[in-house]
């Protein structure tokens, strides 16, 4: 019975797992398709970037802490294997036998990382608990109230008890005795251990399983969703902004260059998620909220209302929406992010450069005032005058063109 018990649940919470995947997978393809070169490069940048979590280190404290979590979290689970084949075949630690003295060598190095997960979860909690951290305190940033505060501290508290379960498990073995869970022995009653050990065991396994399914609606997804999104990152050179090609085929065709025939249906920009790319999706659900790219963007910093952090969550939230409702007449310009959070952004790049994945706030940002200028004509006077001058005297400034070399003098 409790073999069937077992599976009935993993094969329920793994079809909402899939399905939940499959919805997220088919939001993401709402957006354009993206094409790509240079992959050896790329996957370098995975291994760096995602799996490595070099720019986490800028910061050695919390890279540090951040690294034993993600790590420990990884490692220990690959005991998972394990307890689905026991609870899938009524056994009890079924790869001890053959592993002989070796899988007391794993277990242990699995204990070292669970104390370390253990460790950082505490350190984090008080962090945030303490609010002396103003880029992750709700208090100053309006997009973290809520939901957001309460998912950050949830998944530390989840992996607090599921590493409390494995060593419940490991110590009520009557049979094992491992390096820091044999001293919880002396604290378990000898009558009940085996109710214990299948208490710890049930919790741990279901656990594991519900933070998985948990994690697709949190902006804890980064732990799968980071590697495509580092993938594909931009590889040229963070000063470099993409241009619209369709643009430059307009600016051809009316300077009598070749060209592709002019579309009428041309949109410039984006205004909702189909406007932008995969690639926007997807860093999107990649984004960790950390707000490093806030921290630092100027215009936050003089009270300006962007937050690049701000702009990701919104992007993220329209996807919901879309999968929600498909029919849903919210556009992500103005239902989510504000002509004024647009204007304010510099395109100083250093969202991107801050960001520990280097997700990228500012193409979703350009994507959108480009819209907004382009198609809405919805721009500042003081920029209007500045496109004219561009066109008319190719300068920003309101000067002739043949007068430029005298504005050095001046």
């Amino acid at each position: 019975m409790t073999q069937i018990s077992f599976i009935a649940i993993l094969l329920a919470l793994g079809y909402l797992i899939a399905r939940r995947f499959g919805q997220i997978a088919k939001t993401i393809h709402l957006a354009k398709p993206i094409h790509i070169t240079n992959s050896k490069e790329r996957w370098k940048r995975v291994l760096l970037l995602a799996l490595g979590q070099k720019k986490m280190f800028e910061k050695p404290f919390v890279g540090v802490m951040h690294l034993l979590i993600y790590l420990g979290f990884i490692l220990i689970n690959i005991e998972i294997l394990e307890i689905i084949l026991d609870g899938i075949l009524g056994t009890h630690r079924i790869f001890a036998p053959f592993l002989g003295n070796f899988y007391n060598v794993i277990i242990n190095f699995f204990e070292i990382l669970a104390g370390g997960v253990v460790v950082a979860c505490v350190v984090f909690i008080i962090r945030r608990l303490s609010k002396n951290i103003k880029r992750i305190d709700a208090t100053s940033h309006r997009e973290l109230q809520g939901f957001p505060v309460k998912d950050a501290l949830q998944i530390l508290v989840i992996e607090l008890i599921l590493m409390s379960a494995l060593y419940i498990m490991n110590a009520a073995d009557p049979e094992q005795s491992f390096i820091i869970s044999k001293h919880l022995k002396p604290w378990l009653p000898n009558e009940n251990l085996h109710s214990i050990e299948q208490a710890a065991w049930w919790i741990h396994i279901i656990g594991i399983l519900s933070f998985a399914l948990y994690v697709t609606y949190s902006k804890h997804l980064h732990i799968f969703f980071a590697f495509p999104a580092v993938y594909y990152s931009n590889i040229d050179s963070s000063a470099h902004m993409a241009d619209m090609p369709h643009v430059t085929n307009e600016v051809n065709i009316m300077l009598g260059k070749p060209g592709e025939p002019s579309n009428p249906d041309l949109k410039f920009g984006a205004q909702d998620i189909k406007d932008l790319t995969i690639k926007n999706a997807l860093d999107a659900y990649s984004c960790t909220e950390c707000g490093r790219c806030t921290e630092q963007c100027p215009a936050n910093q003089t009270g300006k209302a962007l937050s690049p952090r701000k702009i990701m969550m919104d992007t993220r939230d329209r996807l919901e929406e879309l999968q929600k409702d498909p029919n849903s007449t919210n556009v992500l310009l103005g239902n989510y992010i504000s002509a004024e959070e647009l204007r304010a952004c510099t395109t100083c790049q250093v969202c991107v450069e801050a960001c520990p994945i280097q997700l990228s706030p500012l193409e979703i940002i350009l994507a959108l005032r480009r819209y907004q200028i382009m198609e809405q004509s919805d721009a500042p006077s003081a920029w209007n005058a500045m496109f004219a001058n561009i066109e008319t005297n190719q300068a920003p400034w309101k000067f002739n063109p043949s007068d430029r070399l005298n504005w050095a003098k001046s």
